[in-house]
């Protein structure tokens, strides 16, 4: 009789260790899936940020022409050859050796 309950009971550690066996192996497939869509995730969101940075490098590039235009425009505003165009186009004004035709119609 001893030898009865022995085999039964040895056959039911294999079978607990068996159970513990797959149910180690089930949460590790569960965390290797999680961390496969995680991963996914991630790698669509990098290239996301990746054309942001793109995209504001360019708009980083665009600022600074500007800025040098405006540095010109701003040193060009500083002139005589500046306040001279403006009192010709806004105040009508011209220089005293300058003559004005004027077309008929």
């Amino acid at each position: 009789m001893s030898s009865y309950g022995r085999s039964k009971r040895v056959k039911r550690e294999k079978w607990a260790n068996r159970m513990a066996v797959l149910g180690v192996t089930m949460v590790v497939l569960c965390l290797a899936v999680a961390v496969n869509a995680k991963g996914s995730t991630l790698k669509k969101s990098d290239l996301d940020y990746q054309q942001k940075e793109k995209q504001l490098e360019e708009q980083v590039r665009e600022e600074e022409e500007r800025t040098k235009k405006l540095e010109e425009y701003k040193v060009y505003v500083k002139t005589k050859q500046f306040a001279e165009e403006v009192a010709k186009e806004k105040l009508g004004l011209v220089n005293p050796d300058e003559i004005l035709l004027k077309p008929n119609q």
